[in-house]
């Protein structure tokens, strides 16, 4: 099947942006905060991708606390908003990403961003990373009932941007990501220097990079 490609549906995190670092000290800082020892970089490197409260109930379970439904929103209130305030600190666009997003901007692609992270700290780094202008669509993790893996997810991106699946590709950096495109009908293309936790050989891709460079040549081949 032939396809026109003329919208691009990112993930965020690992895929855009390098935010481990932010990530690392604000959930530090919380657990900090309810009297529990820090966690290593690896460690919450490993936690990322399943938006805030997941990242807290792992990291307060791995401290061996097993917190109710109402303790745990309230941490990842917290979480987030330690976070927010914080949100780039450390937090930097993988390389080459500001200039290739304009240079697909500037060829007539729509972009969004499909993430697990909530909507309003995903537009604020966005903002401060100075790259929210690049992007018609974002969908966060607290944004609908469902988030990624949930085909639903990238699937609302669409259609905030008024696209099809056979006008568009994802690209991301994990499972969940390749997971919610294949759901959604869409090619997906990983860079694989994100924050995967599958072995990146087991995950189905189109078009698989080290560069973010090579983006706008991967995504012309799939046309």
């Amino acid at each position: 099947m032939t396809r026109t490609l003329s919208h691009i549906v990112f993930d965020l995190d690992g895929t855009l942006i390098d935010s481990v670092q932010d990530l690392h000290a604000a959930g530090n800082l919380l657990l900090e905060e309810l009297g529990l020892a820090p966690i290593d970089l690896a460690t919450a490197r490993s936690f990322i991708g399943d938006g805030g409260q997941v990242y807290v109930r792992r990291a307060v379970e791995l401290r061996g606390q097993t917190p109710d439904a109402a303790a745990l929103s309230a941490a990842t209130e917290r979480f987030i908003a330690l976070y927010e305030a914080n949100a780039s600190n450390r937090t930097i666009p993988y390389p080459d990403v500001p200039e290739t997003l304009t240079a697909l901007k500037d060829a007539g692609f729509r972009l969004g961003i499909c993430t697990n992270k909530p909507e309003r700290a995903t537009h604020k780094v966005l903002a401060l990373l100075g790259l929210d202008h690049l992007f018609d669509a974002i969908v966060g993790g607290d944004t609908l009932p469902v988030r990624k893996p949930d085909p639903a997810h990238p699937a609302a991106v669409l259609e905030r941007l008024g696209a099809t699946p056979e006008t568009a590709c994802m690209v991301g950096d994990n499972e969940h990501d390749a997971h919610s495109a294949r759901g959604a009908g869409m090619p997906f293309i990983l860079m694989r220097y994100g924050y995967a936790r599958t072995p990146l050989e087991q995950i189905p891709a189109a078009a698989r990079l080290d560069h973010f460079r090579d983006l706008p040549k991967a995504i012309a081949s799939l046309a």
